[in-house]
């Protein structure tokens, strides 16, 4: 096998739902296709790569400074919901239920990998929380043990008398 074949698949393999033999497969299809749909995901790859950064407020992906949810002036910026990462912000927004502005931690405490706070993004939080006049935050890390340490941290650190912290129901229902 080429190289290059080898060196693709092994990449392709390290991603998220992909095996070695899944990764094969896909390039395979990529070759077979390569006029109409490997070059012009080639083309996507590279304009992602080059264009799409971190929103300065919430972290949320985008190709501006500041996000369209953050930008957006229809929603309510005096509530902020806290998520863990990107793809959380995105379940959100499909749920549709939810009309405030958010703020991505990049991860939770993790207490096996050593992962230190200072890793993740609460400092920006307090920073906004001070700086915007805010009425409520969403806490919405997961039920994993790490995302309530995470959660709780969270609590600790920007707990105040005027502003209303509140966490997403968990559990079954009764």
């Amino acid at each position: 096998m080429h190289a290059s074949l080898d060196q693709l698949i092994r990449k392709l393999a390290r991603l998220p739902g992909f095996g070695s033999r899944s990764a094969r497969r896909a390039v395979l299809y990529l070759l077979k296709n390569r006029d109409r749909l490997m070059v012009p995901l080639a083309q996507d790859l590279f304009d992602l790569a080059s264009q799409v950064r971190a929103c300065a407020e919430c972290g949320n992906l985008d190709q501006s400074d500041k996000c369209r949810i953050s930008a957006d002036a229809q929603r309510d910026h005096s509530c902020i919901c806290v998520v863990e990462d990107v793809g959380d912000l995105w379940a959100m927004e499909r749920a549709a239920v939810y009309r405030g502005v958010y703020h991505i931690l990049g991860g939770t405490l993790n207490s096996n990998e050593n992962y230190e706070q200072k890793n993740l993004l609460v400092e920006s939080l307090v920073k906004r929380i001070k700086k915007n006049n805010l009425k409520e935050v969403i806490i919405a890390t997961s039920a994993t043990v790490e995302g309530q340490t995470t959660a709780h941290y969270i609590e600790d650190t920007i707990k105040n008398d005027k502003l209303k912290i509140t966490k997403l129901a968990q559990g079954l229902p009764v």
